[in-house]
């Protein structure tokens, strides 16, 4: 340090590193980096000089900013890891005396900073005491005192608190377009004048949405959010903020006979322009080779960077018998519009029957089955489990590379199973043969509960989120960064998406995840509210009925929940 150039001064030293980021590399170095630069370029930074602070260092996948403001330094803390998707960051804060030496700050202040980072949930925020005493009653947080805790290269231990955020996304912001070319598939429009080909329709666009799912050079929407807007005049350019996506596929379908016609056009919703419009003639019978030519043309105009064989793997269909594939298609609206389950599930079960390699059709067979259970709460009769778990077992052997058939066999086996290993091998086969299908991903965020990795399970609900923006549905990811958060003892943010969860779909399991974090973060009315409906539902329920609604190996965890349900008065 040059002579005269040396300055102390009290500070709030923020500082952040990015949680699991060696691993996210090794994955994938490119996707890494370049997700790692938007965050700062489109959260850290931003939210720094909203609050009035000063990046004074960047190295690899950490920061350390400083602020005058102690006040002003945890509001930033707390608005970077709401705004934070993708990555997680852990976040440390002290206030203490620093050395400025030009634009470089040194000494003790930042060392404590980045020993309280170290000490960070994932996720999560840890403040000294010195902080603590600026803005204990100043910020709108839940602080939980950690103790005095002794930190390397420290003298003494010092007294830490962590600070409960809220990680819940902005309901009115627009997604940002992803680094790489991004599409929604709209419905096509049944133009058979029967309302019996609906199903048809419906179950060729989600055919095309999985394919195109299938590479990795694309980002695609994922059908749920898609198909909100079935039915409703569009306008392409507001598709397309909403979505967060460049182009938009829309079209119809006429089915007269055997005779099939596919017209469809691809607009760029950014520069709001068609691309191109197509018109596709063949019998029913061909409807494969179709979908086939649709998808060809779609991802030969939007991306540059498609290999050959990836275009060649997209062709394996999950079935070439065109009368099993109309039976799942049926199976699939029985199921989604009607909740007609038993029905759905003898389509399954005579699409399989046709074509005995049908995966799909047996991990809806068995999904099916226990739906209702899963949903409300109520024990699975142990027949019903027992063909679930056939059924998705029978997936795992087929030779076959179904991505949405994995994920869904993976659900039953870890959910109903406790087959964790398989089903985590599933899900994961899942996600490299389909890496931007959105139940997939779902699928994969609940094995990783099932399996005890919450860090895990909140990166793939997160992703959820994006790729299926408007999902009515949504309230599945929600729930299940609920649990996550919860693992994690992050209880008032594991409040806060269990209440989004309750608010729109207020069952058992959502009400019971509702109750395992309003307990402990002290949110009493809340709890023993929710508490009241789960006894409505089921007044015979027991502390083990409600673990089966939170099954994990993790039996630490298991036992914290025990323990709250004993607390809210539930009996063994």
């Amino acid at each position: 340090m040059a002579e005269g150039s040396v300055q102390r001064r009290l500070a709030a030293i923020l500082a952040a590193d990015v949680v699991g980021y060696s691993k996210l590399v090794a994955a994938d170095e490119t996707a890494a980096l370049s997700q790692l630069a938007r965050l700062r370029r489109e959260v850290v930074e931003p939210a720094i000089h909203r609050h009035e602070g000063r990046l004074f260092k960047a190295m690899g996948d950490g920061f350390l900013a400083e602020f005058a403001s102690p006040v002003r330094a945890l509001e930033c803390a707390i608005a970077i890891q709401n705004g934070t998707t993708g990555m997680r960051l852990r976040i440390g804060i002290h206030l203490g005396d620093v050395v400025a030496d030009q634009d470089d700050l040194l000494g003790d202040g930042v060392n404590l900073a980045a020993r309280l980072e170290g000490i960070a949930a994932p996720g999560g925020i840890t403040i000294s005491r010195p902080l603590y005493d600026q803005v204990r009653d100043r910020v709108k947080a839940a602080f939980s005192d950690k103790g005095e805790v002794s930190l390397k290269n420290l003298p003494r231990p010092i007294q830490v608190f962590s600070v409960q955020t809220t990680p819940a996304p902005a309901a009115t912001a627009y997604p940002a377009l992803p680094d790489k070319p991004s599409i929604a598939v709209l419905p096509f429009q049944n133009m058979s004048g029967d309302s019996e080909q609906e199903y048809f329709a419906d179950g060729m666009v989600e055919d095309i949405i999985t394919a195109l799912s299938r590479f990795t050079t694309l980002f695609v929407i994922a059908r749920n959010s898609s198909f909100t807007f079935k039915g409703k005049p569009v306008d392409v350019r507001q598709v397309g903020r909403e979505l967060g996506v460049r182009y938009v596929l829309e079209g119809s379908v006429r089915r007269s006979g055997d005779r099939l016609r596919i017209t469809a056009q691809l607009i760029d919703a950014a520069m709001n322009k068609h691309v191109w419009a197509e018109r596709l003639d063949g019998s029913a019978g061909d409807i494969f080779d179709l979908q086939d030519a649709l998808t060809a043309k779609i991802v030969n105009s939007v991306s540059l960077w498609v290999e050959k064989a990836e275009l060649e793997r997209v062709r394996i269909k999950p079935t070439v018998d065109l009368d099993a594939y109309e039976l799942y298609v049926k199976g699939m609206a029985l199921q989604r519009y009607e909740r007609r389950f038993e029905e759905a599930y003898r389509h399954f079960v005579q699409a399989f029957t046709l074509d005995p390699g049908y995966a799909a059709a047996y991990a809806m067979a068995g999904y099916t089955l226990c739906f209702q259970h899963i949903s409300y709460g109520s024990p699975i009769p142990p027949d019903v489990r027992a063909e679930a778990l056939r059924l998705a077992q029978k997936v795992a052997v087929l030779p076959h590379e179904d991505a949405h058939a994995l994920a869904r066999a993976a659900h039953i086996l870890s959910f109903i199973g406790q087959q964790y290993d398989l089903a985590k091998e599933l899900v994961d086969r899942a996600i490299v043969l389909n890496p931007s299908h959105g139940y997939c991903w779902m699928s994969r965020g609940w094995v990783s509960i099932n399996y005890g990795d919450a860090d895990l399970a909140i990166d793939c609900f997160t992703r959820v989120l994006r790729l299926d923006p408007l999902d009515p549905h949504q309230a599945y990811a929600w729930t299940g960064l609920a649990c996550a958060y919860n693992c994690l003892e992050q209880y008032e943010a594991g409040f806060q998406w269990a209440l989004k969860a309750v608010e729109a779909h207020p069952l058992m399991y959502t009400l019971a995840y509702l109750v395992i974090n309003a307990v402990p973060a002290g949110r009493t009315a809340e709890a023993r509210d929710a508490f009241a409906k789960m006894l409505r539902m089921r007044p015979d329920l027991t502390v083990r009925d409600a673990l089966q609604l939170c099954l994990t190996k993790d039996t630490d965890w298991l036992e914290r929940m025990a323990r709250t349900f004993r607390e809210i008065g539930l009996p063994e």
